[in-house]
This record gives C-alpha cells, structure tokens and sequence, in this order.
C-alpha cells in the first residue's frame, strides 16, 4: 500500500493524472483495466491510462444527498443498486426510509441515462480476474468510492488499487485498511477536494464520452 505525502496544489485534473501515473509506473503493461469514477475521475483516468497502456472504463456510483443538504452524502448506489449508508449521517439529518428510497430511484435512474449516453450501448469490460485500478479525482467522505470500492470487488478483479490525487487522511486511513491505495496528498486540514486543484471546472457528459472512447481504442 503506498502513500506519498507531498505539498501540492494540483494545476488540473490532466496534471493530477499523470503525476498518479509516476506513481502507478509499477501497473505499466500488466493485464489490467483503469477504471474511471466520473466525470472528474474520467480525466485523471484517462492520463494514467495512456501512461500505462491499458484501456480505460468507468463505473458509475452516485452519491445520495441528504435532504436539503445534496452536497452532504448520506450514502451512494452504483448501477446494480448495491448501496453504501452511513447511519450516523442519516440520524444526524432525519433522513427518512421513505425519503432514502426515492433518492436513491432518482440516482439509479440517473446512472443509467449516464451508462447509455457514455458507453453507447457497448458493454463494460469484464473485471473477473484482471488488475484493476479505480481513479476518481479526489475523495472526501468516501461514500461513492466506498460504493465503486465494493462494486468492482464483487467482480472477482485479481488486484485493486484505488488511485486519487488527494483526499483527507482519516478517510484514506480507513480506506486502507480496505483495500490497496495510492494517494498523492493526505492533508490533516481539508475542506473540499476543489481546493486542491487551481482548475477543477466541471467536466461535462461529451468529454466523457470523448476520453472513453479513446481509452477504449
């Protein structure tokens, strides 16, 4: 498990990608699949992807927000409606069962509006018995990579790595202890993964599309 603690502000998403490519050098030219969390991630991705040599997927976990407070996750579904909730949280805001249940329809309806316009109708690659590295551009709490964290090992990989420019050390702490991780920056004060980059501009669905399309080929 590997972290390396630096005192940076990443320039871009582009910059972060290929500074965690150093850092993934050991992955270059294994049997492996990058997989993008987006649409952040997909940037970052798609750098180490080129780097390395493999080809580039996404998976699709979304955050569910709590009431009146969206940015504040509650938890996270991914595509097969597997989900990751955390308690505490959900007792601090009064979320309700009734509310938990058509928040998570409404972000199951959006993964697969994401899943069509993304892919295409092609099918993900298969991730049974492959090194798999799963990148997004930063963590805070952890829910939604928590979420992507179990999708992927429910698909039997034969290594994961979790890949992120930078995230808060508790959560990385508690990630490791999960899974294999390699994360860039580790700061002790942390506000938002944005505050990390000096251009962290939203990413939108056509570039996506775009950086799938050419990490598939």
């Amino acid at each position: 498990m590997t972290n390396v603690a630096l005192n940076m502000i990443f320039k871009d998403r582009m910059d972060a990608g290929k500074k965690l490519a150093e850092a993934l050098i050991r992955f270059k030219g294994v049997d492996g699949i990058v997989i993008a969390i987006p649409r952040g991630g997909i940037v970052v991705a798609s750098e180490i992807s080129k780097v390395l040599g493999l080809p580039l997927d996404i998976v699709l976990p979304r955050k569910i927000g709590a009431p009146d407070q969206p940015e504040l996750a509650i938890g996270a579904i991914l595509e097969d409606g597997t989900t990751i909730m955390n308690d505490d949280i959900i007792s601090m805001v009064g979320a309700t069962a009734e509310y938990i249940k058509e928040e998570s329809d409404r972000q199951l309806n959006e993964i697969a509006r994401r899943t069509s316009a993304y892919r295409g109708g092609r099918p993900g690659l298969p991730l049974h018995d492959t090194t798999i590295i799963l990148v997004d551009d930063g963590v805070a709490t952890g829910a939604t990579l928590k979420a992507a964290v179990n999708y992927v090992k429910n698909q039997n990989p034969a290594h994961l790595t979790v890949a992120i420019p930078v995230g808060p050390i508790q959560t990385v702490r508690e990630m490791r202890a999960e899974v294999d991780i390699t994360c860039l920056h580790t700061p002790t004060i942390f506000y938002a993964i944005g505050g990390f980059y000096s251009d962290f501009r939203q990413i939108t669905d056509e570039e996506v599309i775009m950086h799938l399309q050419k990490g598939r080929q």
